[in-house]
């Protein structure tokens, strides 16, 4: 097999980039990185070549790619079963499968009132009623993850999966907006921010110098 390339825009902002960089650093998983970046209208210059839907992440495979960050995942697990990136116990890989699934399609209103700003400081924008409801869902998830299946370490289900690195993404966020958590939720962010390549993720955005005003509603 070819070296993988994984193809991603701005870290700052690409919360979709996110998962997959940091599911294949965490793992120790080696790969190629192709930044790019979002222009003013918030597509992606020079993603052409590489996506038929013209979005990130893309994760370029024998020159083929897997675009759509569930699918990366999937093809990554595949690829390298070893790396045990779904939980071992079949209940555990069903529930990993469907909170990552939550995660692809939901919280509009977290993602709409909170985007993904890792250089930011915004404590209590974008809060309402609505969000507090997607915040909600997700403390749920992740305490009954932890309750259930996270005995073996400080994670959703133990040790690094790929819902993990699907909830890396959140974990900035509410660390952004200053989201206050209950305990058990607060101990769950925190083991994430720690996550080693979340942390180099994160040093990486805010190094980073593009402005795009779309991802900027509070700028």
């Amino acid at each position: 097999m070819k070296p993988l390339k994984l193809v991603i825009a701005n870290k700052n902002y690409s919360s979709w980039s996110m998962r997959p960089w940091v599911l294949l650093t965490q793992a120790g998983i080696a790969f190629e990185e192709i930044l790019l970046k979002f222009s003013d209208s918030g597509k992606v210059a020079g993603i052409e070549p590489y996506s038929p839907t013209r979005q990130v992440p893309v994760l370029m495979v024998d020159g083929e790619p897997v675009w759509d960050s569930l699918a990366i995942g999937e093809a990554v697990a595949e690829l390298f079963p070893h790396k045990q990136l779904w939980p071992a116990d079949p209940r555990a890989r069903r529930i990993a499968r469907s909170i990552c699934a939550e995660m692809h399609t939901g919280f509009r209103d977290l993602r709409s009132a909170m985007p993904v700003n890792i250089r930011a400081s915004l404590p209590g924008k974008g809060m309402s009623p609505a969000v507090q409801q997607d915040i909600d869902r997700i403390v749920e998830i992740w305490e009954s993850c932890r309750a259930r299946f996270g005995k073996g370490g400080e994670l959703l289900f133990g040790q690094f999966t790929i819902a993990d690195a699907y909830y890396a993404p959140v974990a900035t966020r509410f660390l952004t907006y200053a989201v206050p958590l209950p305990p058990a939720a607060q101990r769950y962010t925190d083991a994430l921010l720690e996550l080693s390549a979340v942390r180099e993720w994160m040093a990486q955005a805010r190094r980073e110098t593009e402005f795009l005003r779309v991802d900027e509603p509070y700028a």
